[in-house]
């Protein structure tokens, strides 16, 4: 399945009855499998959850704990990136030089690197005491 594919399908099934902006993600894992998530809403907003937390959750339910490539897509009027949090939640799981591609639903495109979208990303290295 490709990613493009994957995520348009689960984006139709975002929950979003208050703000009506449905997002899709796929990503794909190192086993090859390709996980996707769409976003949740809660009347209670900080409740909600992102497209790409979900995706990730299924991969680490689905016993993979890497990423090699990332697809989201909404329907704005540009490519859509991952939020801030959603974005250090994806580095945790992918290296920096993995492509993310945002896209609209009418085709747009748009692809970074993890390190282009989240420059100095917290790691586990920041942790370490030398």
């Amino acid at each position: 399945m490709s990613l493009l594919n994957a995520a348009l399908s689960v984006r139709e099934n975002a929950y979003v009855p208050y703000s009506r902006f449905k997002v899709g993600a796929a990503i794909r894992a190192r086993s090859g499998t390709v996980y996707q998530g769409c976003n949740v809403e809660n009347v209670a907003y900080p409740q909600g959850t992102c497209a790409e937390a979900g995706a990730i959750a299924a991969m680490i339910a689905g016993g993979d704990t890497e990423i090699i490539e990332v697809f989201v897509v909404a329907d704005a009027p540009a490519p859509c990136p991952p939020c801030g949090g959603c974005r250090q939640k994806l580095a945790e799981f992918a290296g920096a030089d993995v492509p993310v591609t945002m896209a609209t639903t009418d085709g747009q495109t748009l692809t970074m690197t993890m390190a282009q979208l989240l420059p100095g990303a917290f790691s586990p290295d920041h942790m370490s005491r030398a």
